[in-house]
């Protein structure tokens, strides 16, 4: 399938924030009937079959070349296995509102840890939006906000945050790495990947699930699996072929601002004044890194 015209992708990418912001407050849901591990397992069961279909419709499935195995691995256990179960296990002891916001400092990590790696140039645009991040971060965890008086409050904030680093560690591999197949084409093989690495996880830590099912608990798990990683991993997929790295990039930082709403809209949490406070600086903070970088870059390749 050929790159979309702008207005397609755009639309698409906007059915991708609003897909990933509400997934948050189903994941939310979703926990409270089973463990975090047979959740994430389920859905990739769910999102693995989606993808079927979706690629083999247009054509996208291919065997990938084994120069393509450490990418596949890279998604499929830091991205697909290690940030779902960390969220998934997080956001039973969080409002998934504070959720999203700690899970979407994600690239303020790249931000910081890229350039000890070597892996890019620590620029004054990329300092001050970490720093303005970092101030976002410690606004949320403060103990007005978060109850530092409860272990399991604090240890699913600790686990939020672990999954940003986790899923940071996978954007700076990716960036590294030298693409045979595209990211489209090898999609189903990271999923196929995460999905038996979850539920063989989940089968020897928690036994065979027990819920008791009804169709809402059906609806939520077909939403998470189809509409919030199937088609929205599908849909950035051809986003990322049609429109600039840094209108992706700066376009998902709304991602949050949807999971704050559909939050309070679905699960009824409210908006305080930290929440806000911290959504509004981690959100400048990667807008900053972003297009300040860009635009140092493009003065540096104008200048010569």
């Amino acid at each position: 399938m050929n790159s979309l015209s702008p207005r397609a992708a755009i639309g698409l990418f906007l059915i991708v924030v609003l897909a990933w912001g509400v997934n948050w407050s189903v994941t939310k849901q979703l926990v409270q009937f089973l463990p975090p591990l047979w959740t994430s397992a389920i859905r990739s069961w769910i999102a693995l079959a989606g993808l079927f279909v979706i690629l083999g419709l247009s054509k996208n499935l291919v065997i990938p070349d084994r120069r393509d195995i450490p990418v596949v691995l890279s998604v499929a256990l830091l991205h697909m296995t290690i940030f779902s179960v960390l969220v998934a296990a997080g956001v039973r002891f969080l409002p998934a509102s504070k959720a999203i916001v700690l899970g979407y400092t994600t690239p303020l990590w790249v931000a910081i840890a890229a350039p000890l790696l070597g892996k890019d140039t620590l620029t004054a645009p990329k300092l001050a939006g970490a720093l303005l991040g970092l101030i976002g971060l410690a606004v949320i965890l403060n103990p007005t906000s978060i109850d530092w008086t409860n272990a399991n409050v604090m240890l699913g904030a600790g686990m939020v945050i672990l999954a940003a680093i986790s899923w940071a560690a996978n954007i700076i591999y990716i960036r590294a790495h030298r693409w045979i197949a595209s990211p489209l084409q090898l999609l189903i093989w990271q999923v196929l990947v995460a999905t038996i690495v979850l539920t063989g996880s989940a089968a020897v830590t928690d036994g065979l699930p027990h819920a008791e099912w009804s169709w809402r608990l059906v609806l939520l798990f077909l939403y998470s699996g189809l509409i919030g990683t199937a088609l929205a991993y599908w849909a950035m997929s051809m986003v990322n072929k049609s429109i600039s790295a840094l209108t992706t990039a700066l376009g998902t930082t709304g991602t949050p601002l949807v999971g704050i709403a559909s939050a309070a809209i679905l699960l009824g949490e409210p908006i305080d004044v930290s929440l806000a406070v911290a959504a509004g600086l981690i959100v400048t903070g990667i807008g900053l890194a972003t297009l300040g970088d860009r635009l140092l870059r493009g003065q540096a390749t104008a200048s010569g």
